[in-house]
């Protein structure tokens, strides 16, 4: 029997993601968000949820650019932080010791000290209620070297993506592997 827990925001697991922008004085600025997802293959694009209150919203409506850059499980503890305070107060950059990378294809920055980034041009975006969802388009995905596959592809046990539990407001890190996708269903497949 399943029991009602009510309209939550339920969605097991979400990725912590950190939002770069400039702001209007060039400064560059980070921001944690955890309502982050692909949400068109092509064009590819990637979609954000902010709340108007946030200083990264403003950012993205001025410069029409941001990026998504990944933190790995080393450093969960700066990503916390950059939910915490506001670039409007802080910089965070300088108070976290991290490094703002220049992007070469968008008006955002990037954390050098991740392992993915992607940068993103403003495609669209849509009020919802208390969040705005904007639409990126991916122009590019920059990863480090060293969480590269074989295929020249990221390896999540290499990159060690951190996760969010939004209700219990808990970090996790990625669990084992279980199979590949669009293979292990094969023999439900009636056709198969």
């Amino acid at each position: 029997m399943k029991k009602s827990l009510g309209n939550k925001t339920l969605l097991y697991p979400t990725p912590v993601c950190v939002i770069g922008t400039y702001d209007s004085s060039g400064k560059p600025n980070v921001m944690t968000a955890a309502w982050v997802g692909i949400c068109c293959s092509s064009p590819p694009c990637i979609a954000v949820s902010l709340r108007k209150a946030t200083y990264t919203y403003g950012n993205i409506m001025s410069r029409k650019a941001f990026s998504v850059c990944l933190p790995s499980e080393n450093y969960a503890r700066h990503a916390d932080y950059f939910g915490m305070v506001s670039g409007k107060d802080v910089d965070k950059f300088a108070a976290s010791g991290l490094t703002p990378l220049k992007s070469e294809l968008v008006d955002a920055p990037l954390v050098k000290e991740f392992p993915i980034a992607i940068e993103c041009r403003l495609h669209s975006f849509l009020e919802i209620g208390l969040h705005t969802e904007f639409i990126g388009e991916i122009l590019d995905v920059k990863a480090d070297e060293s969480c590269l596959g074989a295929d020249g592809l990221p390896e999540i046990e290499k990159v060690l993506p951190i996760l969010f539990s939004p209700e219990g407001r808990r970090y996790n890190g990625v669990g084992r592997f279980i199979g590949r996708a669009f293979s292990l269903g094969r023999e439900l497949r009636k056709d198969a």
